[in-house]
């Protein structure tokens, strides 16, 4: 896959670009062209609705105003501004790429695609953005969206799923891509069209699409076949069992591994499999924690990437605190802690019991 082969022209930009400028958003990031905003909302929108970050860019800006201030929260503080939005290896790439934009490169983002790219957790989509919007590079930013509308514009059929189409297709881009003002527009505008226009479920809105005329899909009325992309695999599912585990007004909890799934976050204790009353308590019994008085709690799922979670839960009351866990009061719990969107519903649960409690 080619330019040619995807029959894209510097001609096909203005009317997109004209649309844009009409049409645009006014979203919190694009107030101004400051990098560091302009980082932070890419990497809080990658897998998130726009509606959903926007709160959380406000009160994380409000605390780590800029990269300096980023680089010295502290990883407590840092997964409690994020907590809720999920997949929290960003905001500690967020973190880890702070601290060397202020140790290695006097405190400023750096300026070409490829040092951005270097940076933890900035991939091409990312240094892309940054490096248009910001910079007014001739870099393109190419994620679902982006190939989305390219595939249905050129009628193509490619695989949107394979990472040699990205790839082909960035590169198709790099080369009739603006410099300036123009490709961060550009880019932006690429995004909005797939947000709000050229949409993924249902039927795109071609009536409102600044590309009706010239788009191969529309012509041949193929808009809801494409773009092609291969089936995901069906997601593993694991049964766990979720311990709220009280003793004096305090909630036990445990910190997970520092590798694999939410590494190094706090977690209600569990078990693999769906264990009865007796079979957790002789596991806890095992690991020295005295139990008082078993009874069932509720039932919740998550759904991560590559695996479900199907969870029940167990309210366990302890006679006296076990120095295996961390005990946490309601208000620590609230204010302090961070705990993974897959125990919220816990988490209102164990806050209810402590209240009850009281």
């Amino acid at each position: 896959m080619n330019a040619m082969i995807l029959s894209l022209s510097p001609s096909v930009f203005p009317p997109l670009l004209s649309w844009y400028r009409k049409n645009r958003r006014p979203l919190p990031w694009r107030e101004n062209k400051d990098p560091y905003r302009i980082w932070l909302s890419e990497i809080m929108l990658q897998q998130t609705r726009i509606e959903a970050v926007i709160p959380y860019y406000h009160r994380f800006l409000a605390e780590a105003p800029t990269i300096q201030a980023l680089s010295e929260l502290s990883d407590e503080r840092l997964m409690k501004l994020w907590e809720g939005l999920g997949y929290y290896s960003r905001a500690r790439n967020l973190k880890k790429a702070a601290q060397t934009v202020m140790n290695e490169h006097g405190g400023k983002m750096p300026r070409s695609f490829a040092e951005l790219r270097s940076l933890s957790g900035i991939g091409d989509y990312t240094a892309g953005a940054i490096s248009s919007i910001a910079f007014g590079l001739p870099e393109p930013a190419v994620d679902g969206n982006v190939l989305r509308v390219l595939m249905r514009l050129c009628g193509r059929e490619d695989d949107v799923a394979a990472a040699s189409t990205k790839k082909a297709v960035t590169e198709a881009l790099r080369t009739v891509y603006p410099s300036g003002q123009e490709a961060g527009d550009l880019t932006e505008a690429l995004m909005e069209l797939g947000e709000h226009v050229c949409i993924p479920a249902g039927v795109p809105k071609c009536e409102q699409c600044p590309w009706q005329a010239v788009c191969l899909a529309h012509r041949e009325h193929r808009e809801t076949e494409l773009p092609k992309k291969s089936p995901k695999k069906e997601k593993r599912k694991e049964e766990l069992t979720v311990l709220l585990l009280f003793c004096d007004g305090k909630i036990g909890l445990q910190k997970r591994p520092e590798n694999g799934l939410l590494a190094g976050l706090w977690e209600f204790p569990n078990l693999p499999g769906r264990l009865s009353a007796k079979e957790a308590t002789d596991l806890l019994v095992q690991r020295g924690i005295s139990v008082k008085e078993v009874f069932p709690s509720i039932r919740a799922s998550h759904i991560f990437t590559h695996v479900v979670w199907e969870m029940s839960g167990l309210t366990v009351l302890c006679d006296q605190p076990n120095d295996s866990l961390f005990w946490f009061t309601p208000k620590e719990l609230t204010a302090k802690i961070a705990l993974p969107t897959a125990f919220r519903a816990y988490r209102k649960e164990a806050l209810t019991i402590l209240k009850n409690q009281q």
